[in-house]
This record gives structure tokens, C-alpha cells and sequence, in this order.
């Protein structure tokens, strides 16, 4: 019944697994934030993703070692962030179409491997639960925040990181520059090309420890299309948050929660339709996208190529 969801232990639930859930859209939100405030739309999140998420959990199922296969997964992400930046950057490929075919690109291969490497769904044991000494045994709240694995810890702590290096670092006020307006960048002795080349980087190497983060953490296990579209979630987030960390954040809990609130609908048996139930997230990113599309102002340079000899 409906009434079931109106519980503490539901309500509980629903927080700790919303926490817990907004993970991978914050590293991967986050990472786009950074290409995005230089200049650069990839909408190849989801396939670096998926990349990211088949290789840290390939590694860990060979060699049983957590570590060595999130390593493997930023390489692979930052790899893939070499390669989107030098088609959006240096070949000055329409961003929109060049993000599209890296995510297929993705898709079809983290499939491809998967089927020849591994060929059934398989189990890892992923990063187990850190508690934080003290705060986790706080009635209610140390469940709900203080007692995850050490990527969920990560991802939170990456926003006040990413607000600080954006807002605070010259490195931030270079990327923000190009973003607005890189002819005057340019004219100020800014390398346009080597910051979008490495912002875009970053926001690969996040986006596969974004999808390492589900297949090595949250769900501890990998399969086709394991993400299902929640890199273009994350693509929408950074338009949600208004190229903010912080409102990026509050957007991700969002999602997430509403996430961990569809799972609990379909746990407890209440009566509507299991597809519209995992239709929630998606029908709230088209909502979201109309109500801010006239709201926020992304970066004058956006998807704008660079050529300095023009």
C-alpha cells in the first residue's frame, strides 16, 4: 500500500540509499562541469562511463584487487578524455555528434568486452562500508551519512574541491576565462587548447571512476548497458546546477533520491506499473531541463570551436 512508504524505516531507507546513489551522477556531473566552464559539451559521459565501469571491474575480477581496478579505470576514462578532446578541440568537431560517437563507442565496446571477456553476469566483492568513527553512531543521521564505502565519500568531498579549484586557483580563472570568451584568453598568454584539453581529461578520468563507482561499489557487479543513460542525467545536472558544484550537488541528491524512492516503491509491491516507476528519473530530467532552459546561462563559449589563426 501507499501508506507503507510513509514510514521511519522506509524514510530511512530512501535517505541512506539516495546518499549513497547520487555517487556516480556526482563524479560524472562534476568532471562535466569542468569541460563545459572551458568551452566543451561532451555528451560522451555515458559511454566513458560504461568504459570505466567495465574496466575497474574486469581488473578486480582477475586480479581481486580494488585499487588496481579503480586505477584501470581512470586511465581508461582519462584516455577516452584524450580522445573527445582532441576530436572537440584539435579536429574542431561539432561537439554535439563527436560526444554522441564516443558513447556508442563506449556502448558497443564495454558490450564487446564483455561478452568475450567475461560472458556472464558475474560478481565482485567491491568496497565495503568505511563508518566514521563517532559520527556514524548518531542516531538516524550517522546511517544516513556517516557510513558508506570510501567512493561515496570521495564523490562528496570532490565538490567542495571542484568549487575551490573553479572559484579560487588560477587554473580555475584560466578555465573560466575560455569558457567566456577565449579570444581575450588568448590575447593574455592562456593556452585555449591545453586548458579545454585537460579540463575535458579530468571529466573523462571522473566519468570512469563514475561508472567504476557503481560496478566496484554500488552494485558490485557489471552488465550490458550497466548505466542505462544515467551519463546524459549527469550531462543534464551541470545545466540543473548552473555550472555550480554546489547546486550540481543538490541536484544529483535529487535524482538520486528519487531513484532510491522508485526502488522502494517496487520493494514494498505498492501498485503502479514497475515501468513507470523507473521512468521517475527520466520524466524528472525533462522536467527539470524545461524549467531551467530560460533560468541559467551557460558559458558564452560552449560548443564553440577555437581556432587561433582564425
Amino acid at each position: 500500500m501507499i501508506g507503507d512508504l510513509f514510514t521511519l524505516q522506509v524514510l530511512l531507507g530512501v535517505l541512506t540509499s539516495g546518499v549513497r546513489l547520487a555517487t556516480p551522477y556526482l563524479y560524472a556531473a562534476v568532471g562535466e562541469t569542468f569541460g563545459q566552464r572551458s568551452g566543451v559539451l561532451n555528451l560522451g559521459v555515458d559511454g566513458m562511463m560504461l568504459m570505466g565501469a567495465f574496466s575497474g571491474f574486469y581488473v578486480t575480477f582477475i586480479t581481486e584487487n580494488l585499487w588496481l581496478g579503480l586505477l584501470t579505470a581512470v586511465i581508461v576514462g582519462g584516455l577516452m578524455g584524450l580522445a573527445m578532446a582532441f576530436i572537440s578541440v584539435t579536429l574542431q568537431a561539432e561537439q554535439g555528434i563527436s560526444g554522441i560517437g564516443v558513447y556508442l563507442f563506449g556502448l558497443g565496446l564495454s558490450d564487446l568486452l564483455f561478452q568475450r571477456l567475461i560472458g556472464t553476469t558475474k560478481t565482485v566483492s567491491g568496497f565495503q562500508a568505511l563508518p566514521i568513527p563517532y559520527l556514524s553512531e548518531i542516531p538516524f543521521v550517522g546511517d544516513i551519512l556517516f557510513n558508506h564505502n570510501i567512493l561515496v565519500y570521495g564523490a562528496y568531498l570532490l565538490v567542495p574541491l571542484s568549487w575551490f579549484v573553479l572559484n579560487k586557483t588560477t587554473l580555475g580563472l584560466k578555465i573560466r576565462a575560455v569558457g567566456e570568451n577565449p579570444e581575450s584568453a588568448d590575447s593574455l598568454g592562456v593556452n585555449v587548447a591545453a586548458v579545454r584539453y585537460t579540463t575535458v581529461t579530468i571529466g573523462g578520468i571522473l566519468s570512469g571512476v563514475a561508472g567504476a563507482s557503481m560496478s566496484i561499489a554500488l552494485l558490485n557487479v557489471f552488465q550490458q548497458n550497466l548505466t542505462n543513460g544515467l551519463g546524459f542525467i549527469a550531462v543534464a545536472l551541470v545545466y540543473f546546477g548552473g555550472w555550480r558544484p554546489l547546486f550540481v550537488l543538490a541536484g544529483s541528491l535529487i535524482f538520486s533520491l528519487v531513484n532510491a524512492l522508485q526502488v522502494w516503491v517496487q520493494v514494498l509491491g505498492i501498485p503502479i506499473p514497475s515501468d513507470i516507476a523507473v521512468m521517475m528519473p527520466y520524466l524528472l530530467t525533462i522536467i527539470v531541463l524545461a524549467l531551467t532552459a530560460q533560468r541559467v546561462r551557460p558559458p558564452s563559449a560552449l560548443t564553440k570551436p577555437y581556432d587561433r589563426g582564425g
